[in-house]
């Protein structure tokens, strides 16, 4: 079973744009006071305006060298130029520990302009995510949503994922459902699977199956909730609902491994569904994507058996047979196709099962005799029926077949 859930696999994305934001519920937020606004001092506005040249013309590198050069000398102008350089150590992309480093001295005195210091929180959060640095990324979150009295579901979720890197399992429903309920109608998948994968490695299997009635609804789409839902039923040993929420994945092309095809063939066949069993088996065992071995071709010969289709059963134990060379399966193959009235072929399987080697050989014979008496080989049925008689099993129905089949061959003016 714990394949089956290899497939939960957390599709957070950190990026850094930020989604339409909704009001974070902070007390303090009612009576904040509105920032002062402030501006670089002339001199270092000059050298920063030209180092955003070389950035708009792609020289990065050009960019971040004339900024660190500059010699700010206001608390104000130190922490906007700790930001700029932040900025571009962050946009290198293998700089996110100079970046860091950067923004944490912007962020620290708490001086920068509003939309700025919001900005550099948030940064600065993203990056030690980024860096599994995610004690700080959720101190940092927080004080992103306390200092705007903002938040959104992207941040909800970076927080309830920075919870299960953590492995604080359960501190990631809340985030989680605080994510969700910031998306609105605009829903996104990722708190779903956050919560289930809390749900699923904290083994709260109930829970996990309400995720995913929700989550199969909002995204009737996303083939991996509706075989994850189908196979959690089965944990919680809901075996009608998960054979029921395959089989309609399987009708939406959902199904798509081996595992999965015959996981619903036997639900099928455990629900007194054995032909629908088979014919899925089939399908898939002929078209290579189930594969055709002893053990799946055996699970067809069960499923046509039970399913009454006596010569489909009979042509895949005949197959299992071959595979195998064992006795028992030609012994099964034969009294089918006796079953059947297919008598020659089945003289020949159970001869076969005989030659191997089996321990009821008494009821092989009775069944090789009565194929030859069919086929009006008196014969050849009188010595099959002498061998069954010396079985203690199978002596005293022998017995009856004896002066019947002698008595036949009279009449019919054959010789035994």
């Amino acid at each position: 079973m714990n394949k089956i859930f290899t497939s939960i696999t957390l599709l957070v994305s950190f990026v850094l744009v930020q989604l339409t934001t909704s009001t974070y519920a902070n007390a303090a937020c009612a009576d904040k006071p509105k920032r002062k606004t402030q501006l670089m001092g002339p001199s270092v506005g000059k050298k920063v305006g030209k180092a955003f040249e070389l950035y708009s013309a792609d020289d990065v590198k050009g960019a971040l060298a004339l900024l660190l050069e500059i010699n700010a000398k206001s608390d104000y102008d130190k922490a906007i130029l700790a930001r700029y350089i932040a900025v571009m150590y962050a946009t290198l992309g293998d700089q996110e520990v100079k970046a860091i480093e950067y923004l944490k001295m912007a962020a620290a005195p708490d001086i920068l302009n509003e939309s700025d210091q919001g900005e550099v929180i948030k940064l600065l959060a993203d990056l030690q995510m980024q860096t599994k640095a995610y004690d700080g990324a959720l101190k940092n979150y927080k004080a992103w949503m306390d200092f705007t009295c903002k938040s959104d579901g992207d941040t909800w979720v970076k927080i309830s994922q920075a919870n299960y890197e953590l492995k604080r399992l359960p501190k990631m429903i809340s985030p989680a459902d605080k994510a969700i309920a910031a998306y609105g109608d605009k829903h996104n998948k990722n708190p779903y699977i956050l919560k289930l994968t809390s749900y699923y490695e904290t083994k709260k299997y109930k829970e996990a199956v309400k995720v995913l009635e929700t989550a199969v609804q909002l995204f009737p789409n996303e083939k991996t909730f509706w075989k994850q839902l189908g196979n959690f039923y089965l944990l919680v040993e809901d075996y009608k609902r998960g054979m029921a929420t395959l089989d309609l994945a399987y009708k939406q092309g959902y199904l798509e491994k081996e595992s999965e095809i015959k996981t619903l063939s036997s639900l099928y066949a455990q629900n007194s569904m054995p032909y629908k069993s088979a014919k899925l088996l089939e399908k898939h065992i002929a078209s290579g994507l189930v594969k055709r071995d002893d053990k799946n071709i055996g699970s067809l010969a069960n499923a046509w058996h039970a399913a009454q289709h006596i010569d489909k059963a009979a042509k895949y134990y005949g197959e299992l047979a071959k595979m195998t060379n064992e006795a028992r399966h030609y012994s099964k193959q034969g009294s089918l196709l006796a079953q059947d009235e297919q008598f020659k072929k089945a003289v020949v399987a159970l001869k076969k099962a005989l030659d191997l080697g089996v321990k009821n050989k008494g009821r092989l014979y009775m069944s090789i005799a009565e194929s030859h008496f069919y086929l009006g080989q008196y014969k050849q049925a009188y010595a099959a029926i002498k061998n069954a008689m010396k079985d203690p099993k199978t002596r005293k129905g022998a017995k009856g077949w004896v002066s019947y089949i002698r008595d036949t061959a009279a009449r019919k003016g054959k010789s035994i």
